[in-house]
Order: structure tokens, then sequence, then C-alpha cells
């Protein structure tokens, strides 16, 4: 809803109190702490209710309506509560005043004044105003966004997707809608859920006429588009069929793809990186719209919200963050292993992959803060990285941050069609499956590279969430679909 400062003039935003807007739907809870009417102001508010406290002379009655981490309290006649329970709907209808609680401001209710139930609640309603595991809300999805805290994150997401927008936009990008079904494997690891219509299933013809899949990445197609328009972005689900059951895994997931063609150098990518998420965390940091405050007030336990500012503080500290090649990671790594300094389950051996404990440890430990790595070997990588010199290793990156491990993934992409073709056949790969990506390379092929970053990686890093399962509405993963 877009809400100018209320004049108390003109069209009536709520149902007694004149507010000047820019919509026809009703004001928030947030839209009256933003821009509070006048004292003794009348006017009526909708939500739910998160607590009832009823005394001999006076209630009081705690509301939300998911807009703010902030309830409205309002203060009834006792006449006045009957059938309010937490998790009912209602539109209450008072005077506003100044609070004489914690509270800047509150809604007093006479007894000539409209208490209206929208909604009752059934007697099995699972939310109570007691603490609820993150493991039980997960088993009532139709529920767990009213607390608190998801709600929050629900918001936080919100946020950060906006902020991702202007930043893009401001950078000369454009936002684009590359296709979630596909008939090729980006990554090349096999984890690929397969889709057919129910029509097709015994038949022996394909509806697509070939092989479907969900997409992994958009990447490739992504690809396309920037050589058409040069700087191109998408913000778009992804699936991989991985049999991981943890808190690091989902098999659906909002993955933010950017490709730049007329880039040449793997720093030119790592800055810009670097750029997108420090844009992404200053609004949070500067409490811009309170989103900061939003946030952190959620947060149960003031230890939680007071790291997860120091997070965001953290990526905003070095003008430049740190960057060194994998041959360096390892480097950094054996030592600390040979010397006692850490004990890693998995060592570290140029040519394997470093694990999360590795990653981990070079950006909390070691580096602590975010860290680039670049140069990794090519067998590690997909076949579309454009080779080093080396002929070892290739032109990409990951970035590190403390706690999470990799969070952006990218690289420069093979431009020289012969290079490209040689590399698909080196490793046995379906030309055919492929040969609408290729014939990029075929006419006004240019140098560019590109990069991915799960969304959802970066809200558990910036809200301080341990369980990536919380950080997406209606997670999906191995053995779990609820609805």
């Amino acid at each position: 809803m877009l809400v100018t400062r209320p004049s108390f003039r003109g069209v009536g935003l709520f149902a007694t109190a004149n507010f000047r807007s820019l919509s026809t739907v009703p004001a928030s809870i947030l839209d009256v702490f933003k821009y509070p009417p006048p004292l003794s102001s009348r006017l009526s508010v909708r939500g739910w209710v998160t607590a009832v406290r009823a005394q001999k002379k006076i209630a009081f009655v705690q509301l939300t309506d998911g807009t703010t981490s902030q309830t409205l309290q309002c203060i009834l006649d006792p006449s006045l509560v009957k059938g309010l329970k937490t998790g009912v709907s209602v539109e209450l209808e008072g005077s506003w005043s100044e609070s004489k609680g914690n509270g800047a401001y509150e809604l007093k209710v006479g007894p000539e004044d409209t208490v209206k139930i929208l909604g009752d609640i059934s007697e099995t309603y699972p939310l109570q105003k007691k603490f609820h595991s993150s493991q039980f809300l997960r088993t009532i999805p139709e529920f767990r966004y009213k607390t608190n805290t998801l709600g929050a994150l629900m918001r936080l997401r919100s946020n950060v997707d906006f902020s991702l927008n202007q930043f893009f936009n401001t950078s000369g990008f454009y936002k684009t809608n590359p296709p979630l079904v596909t008939s090729s494997d980006c990554e090349g690891a096999g984890e690929l859920f397969t889709i057919e219509s129910n029509s097709r299933q015994k038949g022996d013809t394909a509806f697509f006429g070939k092989k479907a899949y969900l997409t992994v990445s958009t990447q490739l197609h992504l690809e396309v588009l920037c050589m058409a328009l040069s700087k191109v972005w998408t913000l778009s689900p992804c699936f991989r069929a991985e049999e991981s059951d943890t808190n690091r895994h989902l098999s659906e997931f909002w993955m933010m793809e950017v490709e730049i063609a007329f880039v040449e150098d793997v720093h030119q990518l790592t800055k810009f990186t670097e750029e997108m998420i420090k844009a992404t965390v200053r609004p949070l940091l500067e409490d811009h719209n309170g989103i900061g405050t939003d946030i952190k007030d959620s947060k149960r336990d003031p230890e939680v919200a007071k790291e997860m500012e120091l997070r965001w503080k953290q990526l905003l500290a070095k003008e430049d963050w740190d960057c060194i090649t994998y041959t360096k990671a390892i480097e950094i790594l054996a030592g600390a292993q040979r010397d006692g300094t850490v004990k890693f389950e998995y060592e570290p051996v140029w040519g394997d992959s470093l694990q999360s404990e590795h990653e981990k440890w070079l950006a909390k430990e070691y580096f602590k803060g975010p860290v680039f790595v670049t140069d990794y070997p090519k067998e590690q990588k997909p076949f579309y990285m454009l080779l080093n010199s080396d002929n070892k290793t290739v032109a990409c990156y990951d970035l590190l941050v403390p706690e999470i491990g990799e969070l952006v993934g990218g690289s420069l992409r093979e431009h020289d069609l012969k290079k490209l073709q040689n590399e698909i056949e080196r490793r046995g790969m379906n030309a055919e499956e492929i040969e609408w990506y290729v014939k990029l390379r075929e006419s006004g092929s240019v140098p560019h590279g590109g990069f991915g970053m799960g969304f959802e990686r970066l809200l558990c890093y910036l809200g301080n969430v341990d369980n990536i399962r919380d950080a997406i509405p209606f997670p999906r993963a191995v053995d779990s679909c609820v609805c």
C-alpha cells in the first residue's frame, strides 16, 4: 500500500479518520505507527488478536496484522472482550491515544465503541501465547507465518528483494524471466526433476517432444538474453533433486542470477558482487523504513538480534573484501591443519572441493569476514567456465561468508566456439542437447560472465537463521511436501 503522510482532509483510509491515500485498500497497523493521526482521532483497525488480559475494570488486547513486529495495544472495557482470544480476527473502533505503557500510542475502545469479530478460531487452533519450536511450526504451514519471528523473516525477504531490484535498476540491468522448464542440465550434476503430462506418462511420445526437466539454474538461457541486452538478471525458482535432508538443502529454492556482457576479468565480477550485497545490507543497518528494527524486534533473544546486527556491520566493515586463489586457500587450510590451529574432518588437498567446514573456517576464523576464492581446478566446475592460461584452473570464484560458507558462485564464460566444443567433447556430454547454447558462439560472441546466489542463503545470513527451511514459504525437500 502506498500512503503519503496524512493530512486528515479528503479521502478516508480508516472508517472514521481522514487520510490522503494513493490506494483504496485499508490502512495497516504499520501505517498508523508511521503516520500517527492526531490524539483523540476516531479510527478503526483490523487484525488478529495475539493476547488478551482482562482485569476487573479494564482489559488489554494486543493486535497484529502482520505488517510489523510491533503490536498495537488496545484498551477495552471488560464487557467487550467476550469471544476475544488468541488468533481471532477482529475490527476495533475507538479513540487514538497516547500510551501509558511501553508503546507510544494505543487505541481506547469504550462501551459505546465497536468490537466486531471477523473470524473465530477452532478449538484446535495450534498457536497460543507461548514459545513454539521451529520444528513444530514446520508441521503447520497454514499458520506458521502468523508467528512474529517467521512473519518478520517474510517481511525481510520482501525488503531484500526490493533492495536488489533497486540496485540492478540503478546499475542499468534488465530483469528477465528465463523458463523454468528446460531440456538441458545446466550444472551437469544430474540432480533433475523430470516432468511429463499425466496424459503421456505411459505413451511413447513426450509432451515437449523430448525429455524436459525443472531447471536447476537459468544461467544458460540468461546468457542468451545477455547476448541481446548486455546486462540482465533474474530472481527465479530453481529445483534440485538432492537426496539431502539437512538444514542447508532445499529441493525448491530461489536463485538470483546475473549475466554481464563485455567483462574480461573475474575481479570485475567479484567487485560487482560485493557492491550488490552491500547495497542490500545498508538499508538494514541504516534502518530504512524501519526494516532493520522490524527484524531485530522479532528475535526473542537479544543476543541473537545483536549477533545479526554484527553480521550486517561485518559485511560493510571493509572497503574491499579479501580475495585469494583456490591454491592459496588450500595452502592456508593445510598449514592451519599441520600446525594444530584447527583439525578438519576432511583434509584440504589441492584438486579436492572445499568442504563446508573449510569455507566457514576461512571466512569466520582466518579472514573474519567475507572472502572471495578464485581460480578453482577445472575438473570441479561446469563445462562453460573460461579456462585459465595454466590449463588447470578456470576463471571463477565463490564468495564465502562466516557461518554460511559459500553464498555466491560465478565465473567468466567460455566465449570461444572451438574451445567450448572441445570441452563438451572432452567431458563426454551430449552436444545435441545444448546445441542451441553453443550456437551463441557462432555469431557475434563476446567475453562475458555472471554469477548466481541462493536467495534463501542470503536471507539466512542476514536474518541470523539456522535452518534454510525457515527462510522460504512452504519449503520443499526430500520426503517433505506438507501442503
